[in-house]
């Protein structure tokens, strides 16, 4: 052996390459706060009236109460505080949902979880006649619980198992199966359906600053609670018997897991309601980038897609001009073309 390659194989070259790869991914990192940053900003400057960024700067820090300044600290900052807590939820229940289940096609509305939610809210509207978030918010947790479990069980069963197909086809049924009952409950109450109709398709509109205190911080919760579960999950990736071996209680990781996909899913569809997409093209694109290890797939993955949800808003708002084109409907626009071509690439197992 050359003393080039005995060089090339010491421990120290070896320690060297991760490293060097954990230095590009938190640059990557501070990069993508920054990218954030610029996308909030321009949330607030753009809209059916775009604004000067003076306008806006003075709005924040010296408010005069003129109407410019009224319409971006009571509607333009909690729909962007709003967008980055949904797009963080969205992104991180994902991801989540992928690592847990081991299902490249995992999405909280793939897998029928944010209809779930969204069947919930409408009960509680509806019918119940509750209208605050910090209420309806709890249907919306237990909709998407029971959403996950009923999708789970019916994509298992059988002989052959679970895959990832059988689990997505599933997902599809009862999203179809929930949405036509949110519809068929709206329709009789034709008040509610008129309030709730752009919500049913996503949109960051219209919701105040009430609606953000109530609702963020279980979004919050569930992104401290899913980072948390970075480690056990890369435990777990290696299989049961591995992860047991390494001390994990499989168990337990699979029980706080889920606990964090409903907190994420139903917190963030009470607020917006559904949104396709989000949590199944940005953990993919987070993995492209940084790898396999959850300690970095989830929180780049709670960083990347609120810049996704607000840039999808902006695009809307801009698009639609002076109404707007609803957030959840441009991201189905964007990630249907992916979603096709994770089935084309052949990522997804056989039935």
């Amino acid at each position: 052996m050359s003393p080039a390659t005995l060089a090339a194989t010491t421990p120290e070259t070896s320690r060297r390459v991760p490293r060097k790869a954990n230095t590009a991914r938190s640059i990557g990192l501070a990069a993508g706060v920054a990218l954030l940053l610029l996308v909030a900003v321009l949330s607030l400057v753009l809209g059916a009236r775009s604004m000067p960024l003076a306008t806006v700067v003075q709005a924040l820090t010296d408010p005069t109460g003129s109407a410019d300044h009224v319409v971006i600290r009571e509607l333009r900052v909690p729909r962007t505080v709003l967008g980055i807590g949904t797009g963080a939820a969205l992104g991180l229940a994902g991801a989540l949902m992928q690592s847990l289940t081991r299902n490249p096609l995992a999405d909280p509305g793939l897998l029928g979880i944010g209809q779930g939610a969204a069947f919930g809210v409408v009960i509680a509207l509806a019918l119940l006649g509750w209208s605050s978030p910090a209420v309806y918010v709890w249907f919306a947790f237990a909709g998407a619980a029971l959403a996950f479990a009923a999708v789970y069980a019916l994509g298992s069963a059988g002989r052959s198992g679970t895959s990832p197909v059988r689990l997505a086809l599933a997902g599809v049924a009862m999203g179809a199966v929930l949405t036509a009952a949110s519809s068929a409950v709206l329709r009789i109450d034709t008040e509610t359906y008129d309030r709730m109709r752009f919500w049913m398709s996503g949109s960051l509109a219209g919701q105040g600053g009430e609606v953000v205190a109530q609702l963020v911080p279980f979004m919050a919760a569930g992104v401290l609670l899913g980072v948390l579960l970075a480690g056990p999950l890369n435990a777990l990736a290696l299989g049961d018997d591995a992860g047991r071996a390494l001390g994990m209680s499989v168990g337990r990781t699979r029980l706080l897991a889920a606990v964090a996909i409903t907190l994420l899913c139903g917190s963030a569809t009470a607020a917006i309601g559904p949104v396709f997409f989000v949590g199944l093209a940005v953990p993919h694109a987070v993995r492209a980038l940084v790898g396999p290890d959850q300690r970095w797939v989830l929180p780049f993955s709670a960083l990347l897609a609120p810049i996704l949800l607000l840039g999808s808003d902006i695009a809307g708002r801009l698009i639609g001009r002076p109404g707007e084109v609803q957030a959840g409907i441009v991201c189905a626009i964007l990630g249907a073309p992916f979603f096709i071509a994770l089935v084309r690439k052949g990522r997804l197992a056989a039935l």
